[in-house]
């Protein structure tokens, strides 16, 4: 009890602080994708130019100004902003630098979207090896949360990196990656944008290939169990995902998998798949906008959703179209209300035992909105500082609707904070772009490296040229 008052007094003088900033600054406002943080920024820079970037943080330095690093925005915790300070969109600056059809790698600058890489080498038969499994992300910003998606033979998105250039602190541009200047390296990807501005990155690709897809129904308790025999030891099944019910029916334990199991090469057309675009937006959004309004509606979208994974089950799609999930449809415009995401990593052999502990949490909270549960598989991989994945997970993303008020953002984080305990006493994790509900103590819990990580911005950036409101928050 004492720790959570001890929380409230923070966050209400976070709150405080950046409002004194907000009616203080003559400044632009930003706002990230959660609405929950509108900030008064100095100015905002934006330029497809390397020197004029460089003069950017020269000029900072002289005037003594932070720099926040903003890409889409779509992290929800201020990791793209900070009060009076300037805001670095790196948008613009999306150029592709390189592409070696033959050796599957291509360089490009970091306001680049992984929809600009798809566009470029889908002709040329290849496609991404990670990440996130909608493409309108910047790869800059991806990187600066070392992203994971669908696929379950690659991991995190700090295995398909072969170099960066990182503009630091001091307007000095260096080159890292796993063995040169390794530390920084491992620091940056999943480092928030606090070392410094990712300038442009070399990714190694893979080949395009054509999925058949295979849709199954099961309950929660033999999930584990048919991931491990039916898709993880089965080398052909390359992509995963799955979803359980919301539906007051079936209220977390009915659920549905859908796997994308690679075709013999021979007689499968692979010239140029073409690249599909959204096209039924006002189905899915209708079927979602029900499932805000209440248990009929979460009981409808959820028999929409199984409907849907039934009939797509023997399809085919390519490799570059898994990676381009549907988005438009998810977005979401309310006066009073917002939305926001969360995503806790559990242990596979404790999937079972965690959701029970998660429904039993979750049951009598009728004011909590929760909306969808996806859930995929990450493997072990602890090579970034800030590594969520300590080892073999299931990723739970969990979107959630919320008032923006302030008693709603106090509801909201109340049951957040209850759900990563749940987490942590299962062995697990969960993903810190989100807003800034938990506890310095979670955090720490959940990522064991986490004085390592603050140690090092000290280290790399003394000055603290780079700043947000992550870093305000929870830096040691």
């Amino acid at each position: 009890m004492k720790r959570y008052l001890m929380l409230f007094v923070y966050v209400t003088l976070l709150f405080l602080s950046l409002h004194y900033f907000t009616e203080q600054s003559t400044g632009p406002i930003t706002e990230d994708r959660s609405r929950l943080l509108p900030v008064k920024m100095k100015a905002i820079k934006a330029t497809d130019s390397t020197a004029e970037i460089q003069q950017v943080v020269l000029d900072a330095n002289s005037e003594g100004d932070p720099i926040a690093i903003a890409g889409m925005q779509h992290s929800q915790g201020g990791h793209t902003e900070y009060p009076d300070g300037i805001l670095l969109d790196m948008k613009p600056y999306n150029k592709i630098l390189a592409f070696d059809a033959q050796e599957k790698t291509i360089t490009v600058q970091s306001g680049a979207t992984w929809r600009d890489i798809q566009d470029y080498i889908n002709p040329y038969g290849l496609a991404l090896k990670v990440s996130q499994s909608q493409n309108i992300f910047t790869i800059g910003g991806s990187l600066s949360v070392n992203a994971h998606g669908l696929d379950i033979r690659h991991g995190s998105l700090i295995d398909t990196v072969e170099s960066l250039r990182l503009l630091d602190a001091n307007g000095k541009i260096l080159t890292l990656s796993s063995e040169q200047n390794s530390e920084l390296f491992q620091a940056v990807l999943g480092g928030y944008g606090l070392f410094g501005i990712i300038l442009d990155v070399t990714l190694r690709l893979t080949d395009d290939e054509m999925y058949e897809i295979h849709s199954e129904q099961l309950q929660y308790d033999d999930y584990s169990d048919y991931f491990n025999e039916n898709v993880k030891a089965d080398d052909s099944v390359k992509m995963h995902l799955a979803r359980i019910s919301l539906s007051p029916d079936s209220y977390l334990k009915d659920m549905y998998v859908i796997n994308y199991q690679a075709m013999e090469p021979e007689g499968v057309p692979m010239d140029s798949q073409k690249l599909r675009e959204e096209t039924l937006i006002a189905v899915p959004k209708f079927f979602l906008g029900l499932a805000r309004l209440n248990e009929q509606g979460k009981r409808t979208f959820w028999n929409t959703q199984k409907t849907y994974s039934a009939s797509i089950d023997g399809k085919v799609i390519s490799r570059n179209n898994v990676m381009r999930s549907d988005s438009e449809f998810m977005e979401y415009s309310h006066p009073e209300n917002t939305e926001v995401l969360q995503e806790y990593f559990v242990p596979v052999e404790n999937f079972e035992a965690y959701v029970d502990d998660l429904r039993e949490t979750l049951i009598d909270e009728e004011a909590f909105n929760l909306l969808n549960i996806t859930i995929r598989f990450v493997e072990k991989n602890e090579k970034a500082v800030l590594s969520y994945a300590k080892e073999d997970m299931f990723s739970l993303v969990l979107l959630i609707n919320q008032g923006t008020d302030a008693k709603s953002i106090e509801d909201t984080g109340r049951v957040v904070r209850n759900m990563i305990d749940v987490t942590l006493d299962h062995g697990g994790s969960y993903y810190l772009p989100y807003f800034g509900y938990p506890t310095k103590e979670q955090m720490a819990e959940a990522y064991p490296r986490t004085r390592e990580f603050f140690d090092l911005k000290k280290k790399y950036d003394p000055d603290e040229r780079f700043m947000n409101i992550f870093y305000e928050e929870y830096k040691q």
